[in-house]
């Protein structure tokens, strides 16, 4: 379940990156004011089959929640957090029919950096619920101890999703003003006459490069002071995914942010989200070997 919309998450970016965000023009659900497009064109395939998936997951994760509200008690947090999956799932769909009926998918402007960057912190909720869900489905029945998680470990998480939403408004630049080189590219972000996009997305680069090193300074600390293997797992993890998800930046701003690029950063980007969503719930739960302060 997480996977597929993981999956569905990376071809919406696709969808913006390819530029077939206009693919069924302003109609929807239907696609240029038909069921099934007839002698579509490439972006109206890609628009097309993106929401096919996307319709997919509605009807997958209203299952997940439908065996949630089966197979747990009245007040499980399994079944609100199945029950949050739905609730950020369908604010996800209208959020991506507002960029259709709203004709905010194809421009530079504020409202739709404003309106993607919404989008994007609704799926890492969305993610985050999913994730927890399963999580939680084989031990639900074990109360959280919240205000012995450290407050470092909760900063992560905000940290994290204003990382990603910088990264949102930096690939929306790369994508409406490509540069030839990156010394080209450079000379963009510093001219006075340049978009505030092209302003915004320098920030990006120094904002991830920080966030990642407090993530790792954060993760490193739970693995001096606990020996609990689940959480050692999960900070080793922390560390090692912040690690290739920085890398991977440093290779997507030489190569000039081409699309497959793009994609694998927005991917690696949820890696790191989940496995800080994970490293925070663990280190919530009650064990005999508590995380020293």
């Amino acid at each position: 379940m997480l996977a597929y919309n993981i999956l569905v998450v990376l071809w919406g970016a696709y969808v913006r990156a390819s530029g077939s965000g206009a693919g069924c023009g302003d109609h929807w659900p239907l696609c240029n004011g038909q069921v099934v497009p007839k002698a579509p064109q490439i972006e109206t395939m890609i628009e097309y089959s993106h929401r096919l998936t996307s319709g997919l997951s509605v009807f997958l994760v209203v299952g997940l929640c439908l065996w949630a509200f089966l197979l747990f008690p009245r007040g499980d947090r399994v079944r609100k957090l199945a029950g949050a999956s739905v609730a950020f799932l369908f604010i996800e769909a209208l959020l991506g029919a507002g960029l259709v009926l709203f004709n905010v998918g194809q421009n530079a402007s504020i409202g739709h950096t404003i309106y993607l960057s919404a989008h994007l912190a609704n799926t890492l909720l969305l993610l985050a619920a999913l994730v927890l869900t399963a999580w939680f489905a084989g031990g639900s029945e074990r109360p959280l101890h919240l205000r012995e998680v450290p407050w470092p470990f909760w900063a992560t998480l905000p940290l994290a999703m204003f990382v990603c939403v910088t990264g949102t408004i930096a690939a929306l630049g790369d994508t409406a003003f490509p540069s030839a080189t990156l010394s080209a590219g450079i000379r963009q972000d510093f001219s006075s006459t340049a978009s505030f996009l092209i302003r915004l997305r320098m920030f990006h680069p120094f904002v991830a490069a920080i966030s990642g090193l407090l993530f790792a300074a954060v993760a490193l600390f739970a693995l001096r002071n606990t020996e609990r293997p689940k959480m050692r797992g999960l900070a080793m993890t922390v560390v090692i995914v912040t690690f290739v998800q920085l890398c991977a930046g440093v290779l997507n701003l030489a190569l000039l942010a081409p699309v497959w690029m793009q994609i694998l950063h927005l991917f690696l980007a949820d890696i790191v989200w989940i496995a800080l969503v994970l490293f925070v719930a663990e280190a919530a739960r009650p064990v005999s070997v508590p995380l020293r302060r």
